[in-house]
């Protein structure tokens, strides 16, 4: 004898449904009509169970879907911060030589450090601009990079100096004859500076928010914004490049531009002792109100350039430059970014051109500079010349490329070309300073820059970095096996 519909034994054969509890209504009762009548109230009822469930399948995959997308909007982070990081006592200055160990006199515009930190699936990059002659000594280096992994987790960065001759002098140290004594103004400015970049950068970590990023640039070729001061054939290498990465908030609304441009800031007569960014510091100021949003510049392989001025000072020249930037900047789309940051650094052993065991080659560049200068340059060198190489590839074929020298622009203009990326961005001045890097072709013409004197390296060596750079970028796409 069957079970009557209505008793609780029908749970015993399966779980309550949609489809069960219809069937549990009428499927028993064939006396209340024919088998087609019995039909006709069983059909309606199982398309009502199928559509309850196809509603349901739609819902469950837009709630996947919905946090798929918002896990691709919040899983690439930028932060800004910056910090003043002018000096606040009179200290000597970096850059041109006929000053030898003049001290400041003021400040005629201030110095600042612009952080930028990327994260993008648990990796963090931090991109520091620094208002400076060079990026800090050796020993601030590692300082700097060793609190910025403890107190953010922050492996990897590229801390670069835009050249301005209008910064202090960061070579010196607290040893006898190096710089202690006579120059503690300056040790004490070191301290201060490596504090001030920690601080940018972690607060740049602390601002991370979902973000979105694209990239552009525009070629200088109407109007001239540089002169390849070094070479004497025709026509000239110059690195016509403007780059832009622009950051966008998540909502579409502009947060941050990082400018690539390649030229000496040596608009100012070193007659003037006032700490200055030069024309880097208004090109930020302009493009920063104009856009409301912050910047952060990065010097090019700006070796053998200069800035193409004609009559305008710096300040002028800066607005010139600005004028480039914003209409570019507007153009640039972004988007999400979905794919990992990639990222390797490496130092190089290079021998050097210059004897540094000899005294007479000591006393030479005390006299061309000042005698406490110059035994930091010897300790650093005397086991050879090391300079670092880092290199990032970040999603939608973005490289950044940085060089710890002054690179001759035909270095970048070869790279760019053989790495055949979308976007490449070549720092130099960062992490570190071995002075100039002169192509092979520049030394066999010679002249400041590819002489020894301001370029003690082997020569060869900016070749044999930026072929290594070339094989990274290659790797981390995958076109060549490790």
């Amino acid at each position: 004898m069957l079970p009557q519909a209505d008793t609780p034994s029908r749970n015993r054969y399966a779980p309550p449904s949609a489809k069960s509890d219809c069937f549990s209504k009428i499927c028993f009762d064939m006396s209340s009509g024919s088998r087609e009548e019995v039909k006709k109230k069983i059909e309606p009822l199982e398309y009502q169970a199928m559509n309850r469930l196809f509603l349901f399948s739609i819902l469950f995959f837009r709630g996947i879907l919905g946090l798929t997308a918002e896990s691709d909007q919040t899983s690439f982070m930028v932060g800004y911060s910056k910090r003043n990081i002018t000096p606040t006592e009179p200290v000597p200055l970096w850059g041109y030589g006929d000053r030898h160990d003049e001290l400041s006199t003021g400040i005629h515009d201030p110095l600042y450090a612009d952080a930028l930190v990327l994260q993008m699936n648990g990796t963090k990059l931090a991109i520091v601009g620094l208002d400076l002659g060079r990026s800090p000594s050796e020993s601030s280096l590692m300082k700097i990079r060793r609190r910025i992994q403890k107190k953010a987790g922050i492996a990897h960065s590229f801390i670069a100096a835009s050249h301005t001759h209008h910064g202090p002098v960061l070579e010196l140290s607290n040893h006898p004859g190096m710089g202690q004594g006579k120059f503690d103004a300056t040790l004490r400015y070191y301290h201060f500076l490596e504090n001030q970049i920690v601080s940018a950068v972690i607060n740049a970590d602390q601002d991370l928010e979902p973000a979105r990023m694209g990239a552009g640039k525009k070629i200088l070729n109407k109007t001239p914004f540089q002169r390849n001061r070094h070479t004497k054939k025709s026509p000239p290498s110059v690195d016509r490049d403007l780059a832009v990465l622009r950051i966008d908030r998540s909502d579409g609304r502009l947060k941050t531009l990082l400018i690539n441009f390649a030229a000496h800031p040596t608009s100012i007569t070193s007659k003037d002792r006032r700490f200055s960014a030069d024309y880097v510091g208004v090109l930020k100021r302009e493009v920063s109100e104009t856009m409301n949003c912050s910047v952060v510049f990065m010097q090019g392989a700006s070796g053998d350039l200069s800035a193409q001025r004609g009559n305008n000072d710096f300040e002028q020249f800066g607005m010139r430059l600005a004028e480039e930037v914003i209409p570019l900047a507007h153009r640039i789309q972004t988007s999400y970014i979905k794919s990992d940051l990639q990222i390797n650094e490496e130092r190089f052993m290079f021998s050097s051109r210059v004897d540094w065991s000899n005294p007479l080659v000591a006393m030479a560049y005390g006299v061309a500079f000042f005698p406490e200068l110059i035994p930091n340059y010897l300790k650093e060198y005397r086991d050879g010349i090391r300079p670092r190489l880092t290199v990032a590839l970040l999603p939608g074929e973005i490289a950044l490329v940085g060089a710890s020298g002054e690179f001759f622009c035909e270095h970048a203009i070869r790279l760019k070309k053989r790495a055949a990326l979308k976007h490449l961005f070549f720092f130099g001045y960062c992490n570190g300073y071995h002075q100039y890097f002169p192509t092979i072709e520049a030394v066999a013409e010679g002249g400041y820059g590819a002489d020894q004197t301001v370029s003690p390296v082997e020569i060869g060596a900016g070749e044999k970095m930026m072929n290594k750079a070339l094989i990274k970028l290659f790797q981390m796409r995958g076109i060549i096996g490790d």
